[in-house]
């Protein structure tokens, strides 16, 4: 299996080769050059597996090159009960990534969110941890990894990398927009090899800010500079397997078609539902959900891919969704264009230059339909409002990016299939917002309790690249730190 660049102009690599980088030299993203087939025979074959044979079935046909064995191995280490602990209800404790009918057959929630930071991002940020130790290891060399947060991302990953010597984190978030309880699970982590940049300014400028120095290829080299953002293949690559774990759990029968409902920011997420219906999954819809930042929806809605400026971003209570620009979304306009790579390039070279392309014209946005996707965008009240009713229905609280994939799902998503929304956290990371909602503050696992009241280290910066340069000459591995 080898990966090529969405903008056609770095060579091609393979799995192990892009795992340690972000963008491809010539600024695009690493794509494989085919989606791996499962017929429905294979899927029969797949339906009985447990969740670390599942990711072992599905990773290894994107990674040939690692042996057996080891891949094995890191998938066993990574999914298992014992790193998932928070399940909803200890009776289910045994299986990662359980799915919660709230409807039987109909409606319900795949629970992402029981591991160390009790988001979903934990899914696959396990195992790139394991992975990435493993290469590191194997070619006794080391890696600086550059990301940028706007709440989850950045726990998860630094959950995964703390205390890995060959590993530094330099984590950027806005500066402020997280909730408390986000802000604690970073900031509170006092290891030598985390360090934690709060950006005076939104994701955006934050996510800005890495992909400059990521495209900056010299000191890219110089400093060993990875990703853990979704823009890391192998993160995309890992998600793709709960798809599969829920669809296994939804239907009765191989080959029916079910739905998939996914708030999203970033579109890592979605992306990974995309690939994996590419890859043969029967779904039938892709619900994409934003809350009022809503570029995404109205591309889906409109054709016009339209990012906002940082001072149009809304900082709002679903914040891990308060991004306009989707780093991830270039890859699935790439498959959308037909893999042509110079018709990609001439519409990232548009957005650059007038802020903005219209597909609604094009010969592309005539195939759209064909990718199943389908949106809407949530408020405030209505975040609000679906967290009570879920509550008060189902006895179960869900945080308040869930409650959009919820509310957006009821709306726009076609009632002949059943339809999983995917968990994005859990509520207690949300406390005022769930407060709000239902009257009372959610309850939290007993390692949680208090995690605001524990000490915080952080640097703030401007939104500036060569402030986040100096910082990281002086503090990288390799560095004069």
């Amino acid at each position: 299996m080898q990966y090529l660049s969405t903008r056609g102009q770095a060579p091609q690599r393979q799995f192990t080769e892009i795992l340690l980088e972000g963008l491809a030299s010539d600024g695009g993203l690493y794509v494989p050059e085919h989606y791996p087939q499962f017929s429905l025979a294979a899927l029969q074959q797949m339906v009985a597996m447990p969740y670390a044979e599942l990711a072992y079935t599905i990773l290894s046909a994107f990674a040939p090159e690692i042996p057996s064995d080891d891949l094995a191995k890191l998938v066993l280490e990574t999914y298992h009960a014992g790193r998932y602990p928070y399940a909803r209800e200890s009776v289910r404790a045994a299986r990662v990534a359980p799915l919660t009918w709230l409807e039987p057959g109909r409606f319900g929630i795949l629970e992402l969110s029981n591991g160390p930071t009790l988001a979903f991002k934990d899914m696959a940020m396990q195992f790139l941890g394991a992975l990435f130790e493993y290469v590191l290891t194997r070619s006794d060399s080391y890696l600086n990894i550059l990301g940028a947060t706007s709440g989850d991302t950045g726990s998860a990953a630094e959950h995964a990398m703390r205390g890995r010597a060959r590993i530094r984190v330099f984590m950027l978030s806005p500066a402020g927009r997280m909730s408390p309880f986000q802000r604690a699970q970073m900031y509170s982590l006092l290891d030598e090899n985390i360090h934690n940049i709060a950006i005076q300014g939104t994701f955006d400028d934050a996510q800005d800010v890495v992909k400059a120095l990521g495209s900056d290829q010299p000191f890219k080299t110089q400093y060993r500079l990875g990703a853990v953002n979704s823009i890391n293949w192998a993160r995309i690559a890992a998600q793709v397997v709960y798809y599969f774990a829920g669809y296994f759990q939804a239907v009765e029968r191989i080959g029916d078609p079910v739905s998939f409902a996914v708030p999203s920011g970033n579109f890592g997420n979605i992306l990974a539902g995309h690939i994996a219906r590419m890859m043969g999954l029967p779904i039938a819809q892709l619900v994409l959900a934003t809350n009022e930042n809503d570029v995404l929806d109205e591309f889906f809605r409109t054709g016009v891919y339209r990012p906002r400026r940082s001072d149009e971003t809304f900082v709002t209570s679903s914040p891990s969704m308060d991004i306009s620009k989707a780093s991830n979304f270039e890859r699935f306009v790439f498959d959308l264009v037909g893999r042509d790579p110079q018709a990609l390039t001439a519409l990232w070279r548009q957005l650059s230059e007038t802020g903005a392309f219209d597909l609604k014209t094009t010969p592309y946005w005539a195939t759209i339909g064909r990718f199943g996707f389908v949106s809407g965008a949530n408020t405030h009240e209505g975040r609000v409002a679906t967290i009570r009713s879920i509550w008060t229905r189902y006895r179960i609280l869900i945080d308040p990016h869930t409650a959009d994939g919820v509310r957006v799902a009821q709306q726009v998503a076609d009632s002949r299939y059943p339809i999983v929304v995917l968990e994005t956290a859990q509520a207690a990371k949300f406390a005022e917002t769930i407060e709000e909602a239902v009257g009372f503050a959610p309850p939290r696992p007993a390692p949680f309790e208090g995690i605001e009241a524990a000490p915080q280290r952080v640097t703030e910066l401007p939104a500036d690249v060569q402030a986040v340069r100096r910082y990281l000459e002086a503090h990288a591995l390799g560095g004069r730190g």
